[in-house]
Formats: structure tokens, C-alpha cells, sequence
């Protein structure tokens, strides 16, 4: 059943920290805050220098060397989780109770210096043309790793994942990621804006705090780039085609009237799941109320689903690929991506020698075999709603 749309009725409240960082609150559609926030009173070091990146001669690849992040939480205890609100004995990054909140990384792979502002953080070595660049390939070339990350947090409780927020929860959740990919993709210099959000040990979180991350990247991800050549070869009309043919197949695993989740043909992980928009839309700022409305039902019930397939949260990444801010809006569908290296109760699938240093895939699970098991995993989450 259509829901009206919550856009209208979700708040933001954006503010600083104390070191200048951006800091924006949205609240619940059916919020019980109010609207006043405590004010960041922390003394903090001034924040690390822009990143480099350096670039990979033999790909064309640019790397951020980021150490920084070094120096970032593992795995703290709930009383130091530096994601909760502030507490007279806990001073993490959030001053007030919240129901989702933005920041800026504290540590970021990407900024915070942009193009334009080289009298404050210079470019490693600069061109002429700035960071247009990127493209062109040499011998030890770097760049500044300019852009921006952000950390997007869930709820204001110590664990737990996005499948486990009320709808409204995570409506405004997809409320966020709409508007910060609309602020972030105006950012000078910005070529694409990734949110995702990274669940388990497993895939290496070092926080069990539910929260993903909005990455700007100040060029275009090899992965999409890779896309992109195939809308070259294929039509810009694309991931329309994928779409009406697994419509027609046995992978679907859940539909809704403006949004499709199947099991790819060419599935490489044990759990692989794609949930595309029926209509063409570049990033999650195109699309309307009435979509985010039902992706928060739909996609809460993919995420539930994931996590009835065993006894025990499955591990995932949860990617959502967004047309690049300048290239490709009309050919490059938004879509999720979301992956799991658990190929049985007990056991995790390893990225070894083919797979890691070929990236020549060899699938454990028939995409076929996996997608029913999630429609039965799917079909007891809505049985019990």
C-alpha cells in the first residue's frame, strides 16, 4: 500500500563541531525530539592534512594513502562509542540526542581541502588544469585526495544495523543519503558520491555502532568507469534491459510498484543481491517522494531478509552505485549492490589467488539456488510483520 510521502514532514538541523566539521541532524518524520541541540564544547587538534593520492602507472588507478585513519577507534566498548550522543563521561563526535545523523570523518580518505582552496591546503602538485587531469597517466604522480567522507549514523543506540530501524527510521535514513548526495555532488571538484554501509566484523567494521558512510570521490571509480563502457557498447538503455529480463526470470526476490531486487545472472559472491528504481534515475537526489517512501518498506525487508537466512546477522556491504556528477546521468541507473562473503552458516568465501589478483571470479552458490533461498528468507520476514 502507498504511504505518503515523509520528504515534507523529515527535519534538518544542520551545525559544526568544534573543530568546524559539518555536523547535520535529521529527524523522524514522526520525531519525538525537540528541536534544540547542545553545542560541540570539545577541545580538539585541528584536523589532519588532505590525504595524497598517488597513481598506479600500470592501471591508471589512483590510491589514497590516508594514514590518518590509523589513528581511528577499533572496536570500543559501548561506554566509548564515539558515535553515541555526548555524555559527561563519553565526548564522542555527537553532542545531542539524534535520530540519524551526518558528519564529517574525523579521518577521511577524501578531504577535507577542495579545488579552490590551494592557499589553504595546497595541491600535492598541481597542474595547470587542477584535478582535470586524472585521467592522463605517468610515472609517480600525486595529487591531492581532495572530496569529502562522511559517516551517516543510524540511530543513536550502540548496536544493531539499518534492517533493524523502523520504516520511518529508515526513510529518513534514505532522506539523508538523497540530500547529502545533492550538497556533496556540488562540492568543486566532486565526480561521484558513493553511499554505503559496511555490516559485520567480518567485512572488517571497526565499529558496532549501526552507521554506514558517503564517500565524494574526486574522480570516477574504476568500477564505474567499467560500467560506463558497457552503456558505451550496449546502449544507454541498459540496466532498462537487465531489468525487464530478470522481471521475466527466476532470481527475482522482491518487488515492489517502483522498485525491482533479483540475484544477478552472473552473481560472484555467495549472497548478491541488486534492487534497481522501475524509472531511470541517476543518484538518490532524482528520485521522488513516493520512491524513497517505498524503498524505506522494501528495502528494511530485503535487509531483514538478508538477516533470516541463518541463526546469526549475516555480513554485508551494502553499495549503492550512483551516476557520476558529470558523465553518464542518462545511461547509469542508481542501483544497490549488496554482497556477502558468507557462503554457509560456519563458512566465509576468501578473495584468494584467482579472484584477488586476477579478478577472475569462480561463484560457490548458483544465482538461481541463492535467490530462492532468499524469497523463503523473505517470504518468513513478511509472514511475521
Amino acid at each position: 500500500m502507498p504511504i505518503d510521502s515523509a520528504t515534507a514532514r523529515i527535519v534538518q538541523r544542520p551545525t559544526t563541531l568544534a573543530d568546524g566539521r559539518d555536523l547535520i541532524y535529521f529527524d523522524d518524520a514522526d520525531t519525538t525530539l525537540g528541536p534544540e541541540r547542545a553545542v560541540d564544547e570539545r577541545e580538539l587538534d585541528p584536523r589532519p592534512a588532505t590525504a595524497t593520492m598517488r597513481q598506479d602507472v600500470l592501471t591508471g588507478d589512483w590510491i589514497s594513502v590516508a594514514a590518518s585513519r590509523q589513528n581511528r577507534v577499533m572496536l570500543p566498548p559501548a561506554e566509548a562509542d564515539p558515535l553515541a550522543p555526548q555524555t559527561p563521561t563519553n565526548p564522542s563526535e555527537i553532542p545531542s540526542r539524534y535520530d540519524v545523523a551526518v558528519f564529517e570523518n574525523k579521518s577521511p580518505s577524501f578531504g577535507p581541502g577542495l579545488p579552490g582552496l590551494e592557499a589553504e591546503r595546497p595541491l600535492a602538485a598541481p597542474a595547470p588544469a587542477g584535478l582535470a587531469d586524472l585521467a592522463d597517466l605517468g610515472f609517480e604522480r600525486t595529487r591531492a585526495s581532495v572530496g569529502r567522507c562522511e559517516v551517516v549514523c543510524f540511530s543513536p543506540e550502540h548496536t544493531g544495523s539499518l534492517g533493524g530501524q523502523s520504516v520511518s527510521r529508515v526513510r529518513t535514513v534514505i532522506e539523508a543519503w538523497a540530500s547529502r548526495t545533492e550538497a556533496l555532488s556540488a562540492l568543486p571538484g566532486v565526480q561521484q558520491v558513493f553511499p554505503f554501509e559496511n555490516r559485520g566484523e567480518a567485512i572488517g567494521v571497526t565499529l558496532h555502532h549501526p552507521h554506514g558512510q558517503i564517500y565524494a570521490y574526486p574522480y570516477v571509480t574504476p568500477v564505474t568507469k567499467r560500467l560506463l563502457a558497457s552503456t558505451d557498447r550496449l546502449g544507454p538503455g541498459l540496466f532498462a534491459d537487465i531489468l525487464a529480463r530478470e522481471l521475466a526470470g527466476p532470481r527475482v526476490v522482491l518487488e515492489g510498484e517502483h522498485w525491482a531486487a533479483f540475484v544477478p545472472f552472473a552473481a560472484r559472491w555467495p549472497l548478491e543481491v541488486h534492487l534497481l528504481p522501475k524509472r531511470h534515475v541517476p543518484d538518490f537526489a532524482a528520485t521522488s517522494g513516493a520512491e524513497r517512501d517505498e524503498l524505506a518498506v522494501l528495502y528494511r525487508t530485503l535487509l531483514r531478509g538478508v538477516d533470516r537466512l541463518y541463526d546469526t546477522p549475516t555480513p554485508y556491504i551494502a553499495a549503492w552505485h550512483q551516476a557520476p556528477v558529470h558523465v553518464g546521468r542518462d545511461a547509469l541507473r542508481l542501483h544497490l549492490q549488496l554482497t556477502s562473503p558468507r557462503r554457509a552458516a560456519d563458512k566465509l568465501k576468501f578473495l584468494a589467488g584467482s579472484e584477488a589478483a586476477m579478478g577472475a571470479w569462480i561463484a560457490d552458490v548458483p544465482p538461481e539456488a541463492a535467490a530462492e533461498r532468499l524469497r523463503l528468507a523473505i517470504a518468513r520476514v513478511e509472514a511475521e510483520a
